[in-house]
């Protein structure tokens, strides 16, 4: 098997892991499914997340039909369909876990537990309603804009659980992980190709724009709460589970958005905004 082939399989196994879109038939048959190709794939989560950022954006340009706010809410939806609330889940298993004062066994055993408790309930509510708050704060600026980062978001974020695969060790029992090809840790050559993404990612942005300042801004934003999540996950659980693979990816999304849009008001109008 070729190198590019190779790699165009496993960014499919991901694709078809992560998001909705069909991959069956004899496309099925060619790409195939082992454990260690499903590890592999973690390299190409950015490029997954371009896709979903595209289709995301895709929904807000077509959606001024109708208010921004409802715009904005028809392209966080598309994203949440595409990939069955797959991050999303995460996100508010890992609350409903982390968010009390309980010990790292007892926080993972809740985190197990398919029903939604408060914890969880309430970090939907805010990181929803934040992406919400600020994809309208940059879409107001400039609906390009706020397209622009929203692709570069799905994707860049999509990054962070990759570098959290190679930081940290698996937090639960190997054995009875839901997904044990994911909770092993990715090789450093498998995170320099996730960050082979972003970089790409990135210098799209910065041409789009035609400026590096929002783009640096998300990206610090990003960073930080990465940096946050690794220390706050090895703290108390020490090390990741699937669910908080999820929610850095989540939380990451939504620090790339904040930072652009706290360095919004020091940039110059731009055009495009939704009439």
């Amino acid at each position: 098997m070729g190198h590019l082939a190779r790699e165009l399989r496993l960014f499919l196994i991901a694709l078809q892991f992560f998001t909705r879109v069909p991959v069956t038939g004899r496309l099925a048959d060619w790409v195939g499914w082992s454990p260690e190709a499903m590890h592999a794939s973690a390299r190409h989560y950015p490029a997954v997340g371009l896709l979903v950022g595209a289709f995301s954006a895709l929904l807000l340009a077509a959606a001024q039909l109708w208010p921004l706010p409802v715009a904005v809410g028809l392209a966080m939806a598309g994203s949440v369909w595409l990939t069955g609330g797959f991050h999303e889940d995460g996100l508010a298993d890992t609350c409903d876990g982390l968010g009390g004062a309980v010990s790292r066994e007892r926080a993972l055993t809740i985190m197990k537990d398919s029903r939604l408790g408060s914890y969880g309930a309430l970090g939907l509510v805010f990181v929803l309603g934040l992406k919400a708050a600020a994809l309208h704060g940059l879409a107001v600026q400039s609906l390009p804009l706020a397209a622009a980062l929203l692709v570069w978001a799905h994707a860049a974020s999509r990054a962070l659980p990759v570098a959290l695969l190679w930081l940290l060790p698996y937090a639960g029992d190997v054995e009875h992980a839901k997904a044990k090809p994911m909770a092993q840790q990715i090789s450093g050559a498998g995170l320099a190709v996730a960050l082979g993404w972003v970089a790409l990612a990135t210098g799209a942005l910065v041409v789009v724009l035609g400026a590096w300042g929002l783009p640096l801004a998300a990206l610090v934003g990003l960073i930080g709460m990465g940096a946050w999540c690794a220390r706050w996950y090895r703290r108390r659980l020490g090390g990741f589970t699937g669910d908080t693979l999820g929610a850095a990816q989540q939380l990451g999304e939504l620090a790339a958005y904040l930072g652009a849009l706290a360095l919004l008001p020091l940039m110059p109008p731009m055009g495009g905004a939704h009439g």
